[in-house]
């Protein structure tokens, strides 16, 4: 078990940008890890989808149907 200043110190380190980068660059690595095994078993990779749908554009213009 860590002490009060320790603890602290771990607090103040993980409120930090630092820590975010760090964490998404560890993120990074086990995703890739994880699909090189994937695809090494037979699994295919992952397909481009859309992320997002805006709804009101003209092709969902719904005044119009």
């Amino acid at each position: 078990m860590m002490d009060n200043n320790s603890e602290a110190a771990l607090s103040e380190f993980l409120d930090r940008h630092e820590y975010d980068d760090a964490e998404a660059a560890l993120f990074t690595i086990v995703r890739a890890a994880f699909l090189a095994g994937w695809r090494a078993a037979g699994g295919e990779g992952p397909q481009a989808e859309r992320v997002f749908r805006v709804f009101g554009g003209p092709e969902n213009n719904f005044r119009n149907q």
